[in-house]
Parts: C-alpha cells; structure tokens; sequence
C-alpha cells in the first residue's frame, strides 16, 4: 500500500518541512530502560523526533510500545533515560509551565468546582485575580463550558471533564500541550465531538500538539503528521503526513483512505523500522 510522500505542506496550512523552522522540541536518539530485580526491559530504543511550531503531532502504536513513555520524557515527567531531550532550544530537566500535560483520566480536584480547576496553575503562578477571571473566562468559552462554570467535578460528564481539564491546560498558555490519550474512556459519540472541538480550539490558538492515541483514525482526523511506531521495544517505524484541509470527520473519505494507510503500518509488524527520524 502506498503512502503519502513529504507533500511540503502540512494539513491545515502549517509550516511545511521545506522551510525546516528550528524545531520546537526535540527528542534525540531517546532510549528508555525499566529495570527490575528480575529483568530489564528496552521500552524505547533509539528515537529521534522533532517537532515543529504550531504542529500537531499524533503518535500511534501497540499497547507496550511506549508511546506513553515518549510523552513522559517530553513532559518532563521521566527523567531516567538514555538520549537527549531539548525544548525551545535547551534539556528538559524537569516538568515546567510551558508544557502542559492532558491525561487520559482528568486530573481534577473534586472539592473544586470547574472555575477553580481552571483558575488553579494561574493562582500558583501568582497572576492577578481580575487577570486570572478573565483568562478563566476566555478559556472555558473556548471549550463550550461556560455555562457550568460554578459545577463541581462530579456532576460532569466524562467528556465536559476532559474539557475543563483542557481548559486548565490551555489557561497556563502552554508553548506545547501534551496528550495521552485524552478521549480514550468516552463514547463512541462524544469522542468524535471531541475531536471536532479540538480542531476547533487548535485552529484558533495554534498551540503545539503532541497527542498519543490507540485509535488510528484520530490520529489521522487530528494530526498534521503520524509517527507509527513499532511493537517493544518502540522505534519510529514509519511518520505519515496528512496533506488534508480541516475540519475532518470520521466520515471524510480521505480520512478513510489514510487510516488504512496507518493501520497497514501498523500491521505489517515484519518489516524493519525504516531509519532514524530528524524531520
């Protein structure tokens, strides 16, 4: 099955390799070992990613294949491994306010309501109240939770959850968002709302995105790039663009055509990952 060769542009209208801007984050011949008493583990072996300002990154892959542990090192959250980590041009050392992490089970306070959840990573930043109301404000238009404002975690459903978990995010004004497998535990339904939303805020805003996700077709309805990676231990076996216009549905008959194209890579478990990624 063919794929789609580097078309010089990216779905959306983003910066096309060609102009090869300097690389937002950079993940350089990153290598992960879990070791245990009884064995060790090669979880990543030799990946090299970058990506780009105002990109949209989905990353796809078997379960195991560390894909989770990919967005780990970039967050910042996992510092034990072998390789080198840089954002905006120095190593990542730790977790920082310019790298927003969404996760797949919303990490919210229950005794807060959706406002204060929000408003949180401003309060420890120190900002201004009236500066942070209206910043709260913006945010929770933006992801259509303004009118449940004042309501508290559990009387949410799972997909307003991940929105204001998304807003909380955003609030922080993030140079990346980092996304594992945010729409993972919903419905068939609202994840394809979801899906339509994100493209929706992600036009607007421009924020870099790393998204991790089983589901081929996501990747595909979201990303400007797919990088398919090999079962453990994980390598970059194939990055795939996605040359299309937005907004795309699940239904849009390129989406189709290019999932098919991703499962196949993902399928063909046989064949070698081709070499190491720089672009």
């Amino acid at each position: 099955m063919a794929l789609i060769a580097d078309t010089g542009r990216q779905g959306g209208g983003r910066a096309s390799a060609a102009s090869d801007p300097e690389p937002l984050l950079a993940l350089r011949h990153i290598s992960k070992h879990f070791r245990t008493s009884r064995q060790d583990t090669l979880a990543l072996d030799d990946v090299t990613l970058k990506v780009r300002p105002r990109e949209f990154i989905c990353i796809v892959g078997p379960s195991g294949c560390g894909k989770s542990t990919l967005l780990n090192i970039a967050a910042g959250i996992d510092t034990d491994y072998q390789g080198e980590a840089v954002f905006e041009g120095a190593p990542i050392r730790g977790m920082a306010q310019q790298r927003a992490v969404v996760f797949q089970e919303p990490a919210l306070f229950p005794w807060l309501n959706v406002r204060d959840n929000v408003e949180f990573g401003l309060k420890l930043r120190g900002v201004p109240k009236e500066q942070r109301r209206e910043i709260v404000d913006r945010q929770l238009a933006l992801v259509n939770l303004s009118r449940f404002d004042r309501a508290y975690i559990h009387e949410l459903s799972g997909g307003m959850k991940q929105r204001a978990q998304l807003a909380r995010g955003l609030a922080v004004e993030p140079h990346v968002l980092l996304m594992d497998e945010p729409f993972a535990a919903l419905d068939a339904q609202t994840r394809d709302d979801l899906q339509l939303e994100l493209q929706s805020v992600w036009a607007r805003i421009g924020t870099t995105v790393l998204f991790v996700t089983h589901n081929v077709r996501e990747a595909v309805i979201l990303g400007d790039r797919v990088v398919v990676m090999s079962p453990s231990p994980g390598r970059i076996k194939k990055i795939i663009d996605i040359p299309l216009e937005r907004p795309r549905t699940p239904d849009d008959h390129a989406v189709a055509d290019l999932a098919a194209a991703v499962r196949y890579e993902l399928q063909n478990v046989g064949a070698e990952p081709e070499p190491r990624y720089a672009i």
